[in-house]
């Protein structure tokens, strides 16, 4: 896509745009650099902009989509609790890694969950593009989690997940959104860099503590 293109998406992007999109993106962009600086204050963005994503999502027919925020609702308010509540026990929410079990035990899961939901809503509903809508879903569902917990290879699979949705929005026509989840690529990988860097302070001091 050379410069003009998208110089040209960006102005469709501006004149296509509602006002309640653009408060949306501006909320999203405000949560994931909160969750970067891991200040509890992002779930507050995320819980708005869920709330108008949820309506936004079910006028395109991106059904999954659209159910997908109302469990980030849910999310919003259990990531703050969980933030919150290990801040009132004065002591740091360390970050956390995965092992290799833990993320091929997610990977069947995806697969299996992504082609039950994908084919029950090809053949049942008007639902665009059901299995890349489920696989964006049930991604985003685990991921969010892995956020709430300080997963640190949170980042990774919402690199994986994001580039895939940019394709998903221009299809839609939702320009704005893809933009934003252009961002959200640049932004995650900062975040990753920064939890990263947290994670081996974390490690250094209990190898000095031992």
């Amino acid at each position: 896509m050379n410069e003009a293109s998208v110089r040209a998406m960006i102005v469709d992007a501006f004149q296509m745009m509602s006002g309640w999109e653009l408060v949306a993106v501006v909320l999203a962009l405000l949560y994931l650099v909160l969750a970067m600086k891991e200040r509890i204050e992002c779930w507050y963005a995320a819980l708005v902009s869920t709330a108008i994503y949820t309506v936004i999502f079910w006028d395109v027919n991106l059904l999954m989509e659209s159910a997908l925020q109302i469990y980030y609702l849910f999310m919003a308010v259990f990531g703050w609790y969980q933030w919150r509540k290990d801040r009132g026990q004065e002591k740091e929410f360390t970050i956390r890694v995965w092992e290799l079990r833990q993320h091929l035990l997610t990977f069947f899961c995806l697969i299996v969950v992504v082609a039950i939901s994908g084919y029950l809503l090809a053949n049942n509903t008007t639902a665009a593009w059901p299995y890349v809508d489920s696989f964006t879903t049930w991604g985003s569902v685990i991921t969010t989690y892995m956020v709430t917990k300080k997963v640190l290879e949170n980042w990774l699979y919402w690199l994986v997940i994001d580039s895939v949705s940019i394709v998903l929005y221009i299809d839609r026509e939702l320009y704005l959104t893809a933009i934003l989840f252009s961002l959200y690529l640049v932004i995650v990988c900062f975040g990753y860099s920064r939890w990263m860097k947290t994670y081996q302070r974390q490690q250094d001091l209990c190898l000095a503590t031992a």
